[in-house]
């Protein structure tokens, strides 16, 4: 049982009064010398921390031009105050987008502002003490850089990257995150975020090809380290191993069965996932990124295809070009990256995949807008692709659809409380209290319109429904994967039904 209360669900979401110190010193375990080092950061916290941490902080603002604007902008107006799930759902005040904002911007206003070095107390300043850092420890491992205070901010300040910045300084001192950093290592040392070595990847794959002949008759490949593909697929590890992933993993393999086209994935760079963000390091961001460059030339690749990840997706489409282009060795004639839902949606409006949308008819769909894809990316040639593209492949596979509340869709969706690097249990009270605004808005659609799954194209908003669903009440298989739902739809060539497969295989 958990040791913490689960948030009320009510007939709306409301702005609750303030609980100062509700979630003060809730923190993820703190990172190894094995975790830190293998990413180019000291083992444990420096002697000198404050001074490095300080002069860490001084180099980013040399660097990145738009760490200084969001620290000097702000004018405490409020838009963000009620848009944070952690607020909403801890009470806590510093979850509040600028009150969090504050606890890095008061330091930098100590030691790089005229009014901060000299008036201190005048404009809130402080000394860079272990106080501080304990509490940067804490409250930015409560913020999921979901960026949906920013989409309200009159000044675009994007609390994302602050977040990002003092995980940063964090790291650079010693004081880094074991979640997050234990997971870099394992892709650096193996290649995805599980580490999963090469014969263990190749038998999932294999198992899972059988289970597409077992169920269809067709035989499905999902083939790995194969030279001359056409198309490199990376996807999230956790498409390897655990529903509802899983069954989304052959979903695409039998889309691109389906089209005809030559696939593989790479056990070079089987993950999707780059961590380097969550952390706000781009060298290791970088790093990561170049692993996909090397695999596509290695394995002489024309086109790569981005599995359900949302921050993946994010770093592919934002940042690519700047970490391992250009990607002028790929075929001009598709997108660098391409969306597998962009695949399939291309397809399905060639007619090229045949549907039996009856297979779903026991399910009531809605879809969950995964914050990165919503908030960072576009899909398809025309804005708001991002939203489109998904609901047209849910819709095209399913007879029952439902939207949530618009005011928790699209560019103004909740999170679902366990991304940015969150998705730890020693984190667990953050994440369920986080993730009661989309909870609630769930939870409606349930009771009035009878929605028995939500769809999702993220494996962390997917692993984290699984978690916290139950704590509210619902079934952890509500989650599905959006092209479990093509999956359960498609109709294959030459298909036959289980018990003819089944017999056949016997035979």
């Amino acid at each position: 049982m958990a040791d913490f209360d689960t948030p009320e669900l009510k007939e709306y979401l409301s702005i609750p009064a303030i609980e100062p110190g509700a979630m003060e010193g809730l923190a993820p375990f703190v990172a190894k010398p094995p975790h830190q080092e293998p990413l180019g950061y000291p083992g444990e916290l420096v002697d000198n921390w404050e001074e490095k941490a300080i002069e860490k902080m001084g180099d980013m603002l040399k660097k990145y031009r738009g760490f200084q604007v969001f620290l000097d902008s702000c004018v405490k107006c409020g838009a963000c105050t009620d848009k944070c799930h952690y607020f909403l759902g801890t009470s806590d005040p510093k979850n509040m987008p600028v009150a969090r904002q504050d606890l890095l911007r008061s330091v930098y206003r100590r030691y790089f502002t005229f009014a901060g070095k000299f008036f201190p107390k005048l404009v809130g300043a402080r000394d860079m003490t272990r106080e501080v850092l304990d509490e940067w420890y804490s409250y930015f491992h409560q913020c999921s850089q979901c960026r949906r205070c920013s989409v309200f901010c009159p000044y675009g300040i994007d609390t994302a990257e602050i977040s990002m910045a003092a995980r940063e300084i964090m790291d650079s001192i010693g004081q880094g995150q074991k979640y997050c950093n234990e997971i870099i290592t394992k892709v650096f040392s193996i290649g995805n975020n599980l580490g999963l070595p090469e014969p263990a990847l190749r038998d999932t794959l294999e198992d899972l090809e059988e289970e597409i002949y077992e169920d269809t008759g067709v035989r499905v490949r999902l083939p790995l380290d194969e030279k001359g593909a056409d198309i490199l697929l990376i996807t999230p590890s956790a498409d390897f191993f655990a529903e509802p992933h899983i069954d989304g993993l052959m979903g695409y393999a039998k889309v691109f069965h389906e089209a005809g086209v030559s696939w593989t994935i790479s056990s070079y760079a089987s993950e999707a996932a780059n961590f380097g963000m969550f952390i706000g390091s781009y060298e290791n961001s970088q790093r990561i990124a170049m692993r996909v460059r090397e695999a596509a030339l290695d394995l002489g690749v024309k086109r790569i295809v981005h599995g359900e990840c949302g921050h993946a997706w994010r770093v592919a489409y934002s940042f690519w070009n700047t970490y391992a282009g250009p990607w002028d060795f790929l075929d001009p004639n598709y997108p660098v990256p391409q969306h597998i839902c962009e695949f399939t949606w291309d397809l399905i409006q060639q007619g090229k995949l045949k549907f039996d949308k009856s297979e779903n008819d026991h399910r009531v769909v809605t879809f969950h807008d995964s914050c990165n894809v919503a908030r960072a990316t576009r899909m398809g040639d025309k804005p708001g692709g991002q939203f489109e593209i998904p609901r047209n492949v849910i819709k095209a596979v399913c007879n029952n659809y439902v939207e949530m509340d618009p005011d928790t869709i699209k560019d103004a969706t909740f999170c679902c409380g366990g991304g940015g690097g969150l998705l730890t249990d020693d984190l667990m009270e953050i994440r369920v209290k986080g993730a009661m605004p989309r909870m609630q808005a769930l939870h409606d659609v349930v009771e009035e319109q009878g929605v028995t799954n939500m769809a999702a194209i993220c494996a962390i908003c997917k692993s984290q429904f699984s978690k916290v669903l139950p704590y509210y009440k619902m079934p952890m298989d509500m989650i599905v994967s959006v092209h479990q739902l093509v999956s359960d739809a498609l109709i294959l060539t030459g298909q036959n039904d289980g018990d003819e497969a089944s017999g056949e295989q016997d035979s």
